[in-house]
């Protein structure tokens, strides 16, 4: 398989990929798109991406963007290790934390944007929209590990990474984060999957 990532190894979408295929065993070569460039907006990488995005992931003939649908794919092309619960409203909550993390908290994602986490923090402060960001971040991450277990939902599950890398865009930053979540953000940058994303060379910005 070939996965195709940002050049600086900072999205949170190409991560969550590059450790779904880690935690697989798939054997993967893994190759960047010059973003800054436009080049996923050219030939054949903005054909085959559909999306002209990263991650894309091309298996044979087949060439799929968009993380989540990436990570659903490739645990139902080899569900052993699994990346997902194998309950079904488990499984649905899994998903549900993945579509979240994507699709809000923006203040956050604006104002500590991945490059905080891979490259160097910022003294700017949170706004007010971001700090109320972080509250409902806060808030639901307290609630889903109300549990007092290391993982989401018993044993570690993909939506552990999207949420760590989340939480980590405040904790790595210096930013105020409670002790528990502080905890559980740190536990999962330690897996060695993680480690193999976070530990990549990246090129200066």
């Amino acid at each position: 398989m070939l996965l195709f990532a940002d050049a600086q190894y900072t999205s949170p979408y190409a991560m969550s990929v590059f450790v779904a295929l880690t935690e697989k065993r798939i054997p993967f070569e893994l190759k960047t798109i010059d973003l800054d460039a436009g080049a996923n907006r050219e030939g054949d990488y903005a054909t085959r991406s559909l999306t002209q995005r990263v991650p894309t992931l091309v298996d044979g003939d087949f060439a799929l963007s968009e993380s989540s649908a990436i990570t659903e794919y490739l645990e139902e092309l080899r569900p052993d290790p699994a990346l997902y619960p194998a309950d079904l409203k488990t499984r649905a909550r899994a998903r549900q934390v993945q579509a979240w993390i994507r699709s809000d908290l923006l203040p956050i994602r604006q104002e500590r944007s991945t490059n905080v986490v891979f490259y160097a923090p910022t003294d700017a402060p949170l706004s007010a929209a971001a700090q109320q960001a972080a509250g409902k971040l806060f808030k639901a991450a307290d609630a889903l590990l109300a549990h007092g277990g290391d993982h989401l939902f018993g044993s570690w599950t993909i939506a552990d990474v999207d949420l760590a890398v989340m939480l980590n865009r405040l904790v790595l930053n210096g930013d105020d984060v409670p002790a528990a979540l502080r905890a559980y953000a740190t536990r999962q940058w330690e897996r060695e999957s993680v480690q193999g994303w976070v530990t990549l060379q990246r090129p200066p910005l």
